[in-house]
């Protein structure tokens, strides 16, 4: 039956598999013009339906899954599945039928498998992030790769992509498929605790002791830095979570002091780190303790040969008297001397 046929009125079809205009559609409208009005009223139908399907079942969704790209995920598929029947509905307005429409996506497919290949990868990409949960929508992550790595907060997860909006207000757009080959570094997964490393370097007459009091002491008064509180467990260890001072190693210029510290969000690590040397810089500052910084010394001894070192201020021609000036003119290479 068509379906822009109206009960009682005479359809004829036409050459091309279309139905000509119905009985109530006045002569001088051309028949071209029924199909596309009747196509763009079904897209609009199609819209509204996609939207209030959207907002019917937004939040029930929301409560089954607990993900928010899964809701985001399912959401879209119900858009697309209204869509692709109003797709269909506009092929079947303007005369082509199942058959050949199944005929011609399987000549399309084949011709351009090759070209959708990677697109194809990274729908495919999509399905296993969002079953791996490697990360969430709002979660802060960093992709490590070649150069340096990106940090910032995931916007949205698709089956397609991964959009990031990183700490320098930009977006970044990455193919899931190139994103399963890099290494993603989430600061906000289960625990926002991050662990964060400072190294001191002070010299061999320093009090070291005196030292490493000052900088725990330093990171305490250090806002967003964890002051103490039952150990922190990562794994099957257990770290203090009180900032924690150590030698580190021996160095050639000085004793490597570590500072390892905890810090309650991700979002600011750049912010406490600054504070937090500031605060170390005026503590040993007023202590009798020195940064160390590379220097040398050199020893001459018997055995290292003879080294002259001569000191000479040379006076610029327009500062030298004017008799000595004529003394080195008169003492030419041909005059004798007595």
């Amino acid at each position: 039956m068509n379906p822009l046929a109206v009960p009682g009125a005479a359809t004829t079809p036409t050459p091309g598999g279309s139905v000509a205009s119905p009985g109530w559609v006045p002569a001088w409208v051309p028949e071209w013009v029924v199909p596309i009005v009747a196509s763009l009223v079904v897209l609009a139908l199609a819209w509204l339906v996609a939207r209030l399907l959207v907002r019917l079942l937004g939040r029930r969704l929301a409560r089954q899954f607990e993900r928010p790209s899964l809701t985001r995920t399912a959401l879209r598929g119900i858009k697309l599945g209204v869509f692709l029947f109003a797709f269909l509905i506009v092929l079947r307005i303007n005369g082509l039928d199942l058959g050949n429409i199944a005929l011609s996506v399987t000549v399309f497919s084949a011709v351009v498998g090759v070209i959708l290949a990677p697109v194809v990868g990274s729908l495919i990409s999509g399905m296993f992030l969002l079953a791996d949960q490697p990360y969430e929508i709002g979660d802060m992550i960093e992709l490590s790769g070649e150069g340096e790595g990106r940090r910032g907060f995931v916007e949205d997860i698709t089956l397609r992509y991964t959009k990031i909006f990183t700490l320098d207000n930009t977006f970044l757009v990455v193919p899931n498929g190139n994103i399963r080959e890099r290494d993603v570094i989430n600061y906000s997964a289960e625990d926002p605790r991050t662990r964060q490393t400072l190294d001191v370097l002070v010299t061999y007459e320093s009090d070291i002791e005196a030292a490493q009091r000052l900088i725990e002491n330093s990171a305490r008064a250090t806002d967003r830095v964890i002051e103490g509180g039952p150990r922190i467990r990562v794994g099957a260890a257990r770290y203090p979570a009180h900032p924690d001072c150590l030698i580190g190693t021996f160095g050639d210029h000085g004793v490597l002091l570590r500072l390892r510290y905890w810090v309650d969000e991700p979002y600011r690590l750049q912010t406490v780190r600054s504070e937090l040397q500031e605060r170390v810089w005026d503590a040993l500052a007023e202590a009798d303790v020195e940064i160390a910084y590379p220097h040398s010394h050199l020893y001459f001894d018997e055995t290292s040969g003879e080294l002259e070192v001569a000191m000479r201020e040379a006076a610029r021609p327009a500062e030298r008297p004017a008799s000595e000036g004529s003394a080195i003119e008169e003492a030419g290479p041909n005059s004798e001397s007595g």
